[in-house]
């Protein structure tokens, strides 16, 4: 039976599946169906067909040879088993021999080889995960607790403090949700109480910055009674701060002692910081020896300045010298742990190394320790300030006492500033000469010092008018020390005052390249340019000064004035209403707002500023001059008795105010009380010849007896008037008559003296001139103007009974 059995020929070849995807025609299956002789042989297990020889197929048969690829008969192997890959009962049986070279069932004539699948494209997408159990609920949950602290934090720091309460509170409100919803699924030892402590410590955090304390002392609470907490104790730091903001200081002294016995010793520099609280409460509450004994405990433990000047205010406060001497020691030897002086100094020539130096002096932690050693400098010298005349019998023996102690320790370099300082106590306490003896002493001391010195020298005999000794040492200082911008300021300052801007502006101007924040160069260049009339370049240097200084009073007004110079009244209003909302009581300002409405014709805005200045300094006559002028346009004479009273009381021998008084009660009608006044005046001024007509015409009018005595008194004062005129012009004429003939010296100091003397003469204010040409004017002349015509209250008028018909009126009063 074997031998009718065909075997594929085997191939020895090394790669097993060579030649897969080539086509050969014998292999073609598709008449393999008609074919009775393969049909009958796959019935009867190959028939009896004789054997065929093993050569290559496809050259021996005259039709090609069936195969079991891609038949549609079942083929059997000599065993009776199904060979690979066949068809049986129209069901095709996977190929698991060589599946794993990539061969499948569905390989079909034209197919490539495909291992990993590659054609079929991208896989489709995952399915997502829909979980709708309340454990996953809760996890999101949970989630989005985290997330609101999150943006309550953010918001914070970023300043917006209602945003950050709000997040807070809606966290909150999410967390005890979900609180409630895991016990009802959940054991109480499931719930994740570190959340539940962050939600509650950020929404106490969050009340105090929104200065809620009432409402933080309440949050606190309860993270403190909770027992679950283990580090709630703590938080009763926070509570004893609230407490001590809210200057209840009996109280934070209790919650910092409680908080304290419940840190372990093994955090010592949080213990030492609630110990500094605990004497700053004791401060605030007067009790300093309680505070002293904080204080000097915290110094023994782990020394530092600020402790260190707590305790020698304490010191100070109870009257101990012996203890502040004792204190400032300890001060001066807190270790700074910085080491400035090494670190950045080159020991080579190497470029690398000098930038990386260069590039050190600079960054974050320089920048701490430039801080630490300038807090240590302020805190050493404020204090030698304060003890200094109380440890010793005089003020310059104590400071001296300092000055000695700190060139003993490691601020050697402070010694001189403290000297420096010591003069400039002198200068407050106006001991000029001590202080000059002081700073005096740095002449011969090194370039640094002498400069800081020789400057304030300058400084202080600039301010006493004496500008040589001021030029010299401000030259002085500048030799010492070329990059001192004080220095080369002061130097300007000296040259500016002998009337060279040119030669000030450019010391200004290399004070300024020496230090661009040198802010009084900046502003001293400014005036310069504005002396010299270079307006624009003034303008820069004050728009700048005020980009570094935008709440200067005196730079807001410069740049008013510049503005009010260039013919620019919008802009000049607009820099003084800045001004004023830093200076809202200084009545110059407000005047010269004033001043500038009125220029602009907007008088309710005028009468408002002026009334303003008026209200903080009553005491200016332009301000009470024009209140008064205003009130007497608007037809309001009564209101204008006031303001010309007071400028009356303030130049009591003027008597231009008092006639002017006098002219309002006249134009109010109440003549009885213009009589009184003028007689009170013409009794202060009994030759004043306006005051004497307002009397004859007010006596003619209301039939008094005594109009003769004042005709009589009138005529001569017009006459002692006429005499005077005639004596000016007389003494005019003779002086400058002896001026043309070069011999008339004497006669022209005579007629100037007799100027003089009849210019002292009672009178009114008026300059007094003479004119040849002209005639005296005895005509009455109202000090404050044409009356304007009053409204018509009555059915007619009595032309025959005014009192004063005969005033002609200007044609701007006149009715249209």
């Amino acid at each position: 039976m074997m031998q009718n059995v065909h075997l594929a020929p085997e191939n020895n070849e090394d790669d097993l599946y060579s030649g897969y995807n080539d086509y050969n025609p014998m292999f073609d299956t598709e008449g393999l169906e008609n074919d009775v002789a393969f049909q009958q042989a796959a019935r009867t297990s190959h028939g009896r067909r004789p054997p065929v020889t093993a050569k290559i197929p496809a050259t021996s048969s005259p039709r090609p040879l069936a195969t079991g690829f891609g038949s549609k008969a079942s083929l059997t192997s000599s065993m009776g088993r199904p060979m690979t890959g066949t068809i049986q009962d129209g069901i095709s049986r996977p190929m698991t021999a060589v599946q794993a070279a990539g061969y499948s069932k569905a390989a079909v004539r034209g197919s490539s080889f495909d291992p990993l699948s590659q054609a079929r494209g991208p896989a489709s997408p995952l399915e997502k995960k829909t979980s709708d159990s309340l454990e996953e609920k809760m996890r999101q949950l949970e989630k989005k607790v985290n997330e609101l602290v999150e943006e309550s934090c953010v918001a914070n720091s970023c300043g917006d403090l209602k945003l950050a309460l709000e997040k807070a509170k809606e966290a909150g409100r999410q967390e005890r949700e979900l609180l409630r919803q895991r016990e009802q699924i959940a054991p109480p030892e499931s719930i994740n109480l570190d959340l539940t402590y962050t939600v509650l410590l950020n929404l106490a955090s969050q009340y105090v910055a929104n200065e809620m304390y009432a409402e933080a002392l309440t949050t606190y609470q309860v993270i403190v009674k909770n027992k679950m907490f283990s580090n709630g104790g703590i938080l009763k730091v926070n509570m004893g701060n609230i407490y001590l903001k809210q200057r209840n200081y009996s109280k934070a002294i209790k919650f910092y002692r409680m908080a304290l016995d419940q840190i372990t010793s093994s955090h010592k520099q949080m213990r030492i910081k609630i110990m500094e609280n605990i004497g700053v409460a004791f401060i605030k509450t007067g009790q300093y020896v309680d505070a002293i004994s904080s204080f000097e405990e915290i110094m023994n433990i782990s020394p530092n300045l600020k402790a260190g000047f707590n305790l020698i205010l304490c010191y100070f406060a109870i009257g101990n010298g012996e203890q502040m001497k004792k204190a400032f020691k300890n001060l001066i030897e807190v270790p700074l742990e910085v080491d400035y002086e090494d670190k950045y100094i080159s020991l080579n020539d190497d470029l690398h190394t000098n930038l990386l130096i260069e590039a050190i002096k600079n960054d974050s932690l320089s920048q701490i320790e430039r801080e630490r050693k300038s807090l240590a400098e302020e805190y050493i010298m404020t204090a030698a300030k304060l003890i200094a005349p109380a440890i010793e019998t005089s003020f310059a023996v104590g400071y001296d006492w300092c000055v000695d102690a700190v060139k003993a320790s490691h601020y050697v370099e402070l010694a001189n500033d403290l000297e420096i300082n010591k003069a400039t106590t002198y200068l407050r306490q106006q001991n000029f000469n001590q202080a000059l003896e002081t700073l005096k002493m740095f002449e011969k001391k090194d370039s640094r010092v002498k400069s800081a010195a020789a400057t304030n020298l300058s400084f202080l005999y600039y301010l006493g008018n004496e500008l040589e000794q001021a030029t010299n040492y401000a030259d002085l200082a500048v030799n010492s020390d070329r990059y001192n911008p004080a220095a080369l300021t002061n130097k300007g300052n000296t040259v500016f005052a002998n009337g060279d801007c040119e030669k000030a502006a450019e010391f200004y101007k290399e004070a300024l390249r020496n230090d661009s924040l040198c802010t009084e160069a900046l502003y001293n260049l400014g005036l310069a340019y504005k002396k010299l009339n270079r307006i624009d370049e003034a303008l820069d240097c004050f728009l700048k000064l005020h980009a570094i200084l935008p709440n200067s009073a005196q730079v807001l007004y410069q740049l008013a004035n510049i503005y009010q110079i260039m013919e620019d009244p919008n802009q000049a209003i607009e820099w003084l209403l800045q001004l004023i909302s830093v200076v809202p009581t200084d009545p110059h300002v407000l005047s010269k707002l004033g001043n500038l409405y009125d220029t602009e014709g907007d008088k309710s805005q005028a009468f408002h500023y002026y009334c303003e200045s008026y209200r903080y300094f009553p005491s200016n006559i332009e301000v009470i001059e024009w209140l008064g002028a205003y009130y007497i346009d608007t037809q309001f004479c009564e209101k204008a008795i006031e303001y010309f009273e007071r400028a009356a009381l303030i130049l009591p021998t003027q008597v231009k105010w008092q006639l002017m008084v006098a002219s309002c009660y006249r134009r109010s009608g109440n003549y009885q009380k213009a009589l009184e006044k003028y007689k009170v005046i013409h009794r202060k001024f009994p030759d004043n010849v306006e005051c004497l007509r307002f009397l004859v015409r007010l006596c003619t009018d209301m039939g008094l007896k005594e109009v003769q005595e004042y005709i009589t008194k009138l005529k001569k004062a017009e006459k002692l008037k006429e005499i005077r005129e005639q004596r000016i012009k007389s003494g005019r004429e003779g002086s400058a008559r002896s001026r043309r003939e070069g011999s008339g010296d004497s006669g022209g100091t005579k007629g100037e003296r007799l100027s003089a003397k009849l210019k002292v003469l009672p009178g009114t204010n008026e300059p007094y001139e003479g004119s040849s040409s002209k005639e005296i004017d005895a005509s009455y002349a109202d000090p404050l103007g044409p009356q304007p015509e009053r409204p018509k209250t009555a059915a007619r008028k009595r032309t025959e009974e005014d009192d004063f018909a005969d005033e002609e009126l200007g044609e701007d009063l006149l009715p249209e």
